[in-house]
């Protein structure tokens, strides 16, 4: 029998937490997440399935902030759905019974981190992060960026003071280190 103990993308056992004036930077590894291609043919279908579940289907640029499940826009006819791990460990599997034939749903959890930049300061720090007008976004934007070489969605959560980052697992720690060191120099 093996004695595995799960981790978070950052190695800990427990989800990274660091602060700097009063701006708070949390890895979130309680994210279930799974990717939605609609296939050929069958479009339609898929998108009423999406708005089924979401409650509207996400468009261009926007994420649909739902609980327990959300959204958003990755490309034409494709999305990203997250839920909180707990209860829904087996997210692919479940989007799989729902969708059936109308699109393809891959497994995704394992193939991103996410963490939560909060705090009032938080645009500066991304200003320093990517090229999105972070000022400009509104809740439920959603936008593909590059923050150090890694393509990255970031994710405006609240109006004011909350982005959710998604970036590449295997760059975790590059990802976490470009975010604190932004946040030291901004702050």
């Amino acid at each position: 029998m093996h004695d595995l103990a799960p981790i978070t993308a950052l190695g800990g056992t427990e989800p990274r937490i660091d602060t700097v004036a009063g701006v708070t930077l949390t890895e979130k590894p309680g994210l279930a997440l799974a990717s939605i291609a609609a296939r050929h043919g069958k479009e339609a279908a898929c998108r009423k399935h999406l708005k089924a579940l979401l409650g509207s289907v996400p468009e261009p640029g926007k994420a649909k902030l739902r609980d327990p499940e959300a959204g958003f826009w990755m490309g034409p006819d494709f999305w990203m759905i997250g839920a909180p791990f707990d209860s829904h460990e087996d997210l692919a599997a479940q989007l799989v019974k729902r969708f059936g034939t109308s699109a393809s749903v891959t497994e995704q959890t394992d193939a991103w981190a996410a963490f939560d930049l909060q705090g009032d300061g938080m645009e500066a720090v991304m200003e320093l992060c990517c090229n999105l007008d972070i000022r400009q976004m509104q809740t439920g934007d959603a936008q593909r960026t590059s923050i150090h070489h890694l393509g990255c969605y970031v994710i405006r959560r609240d109006p004011t003071d909350w982005v959710r980052i998604l970036g590449p697992r295997s760059s975790a720690g590059s990802l976490h280190h470009a975010l604190h060191t932004a946040m030291k120099a901004a702050l």
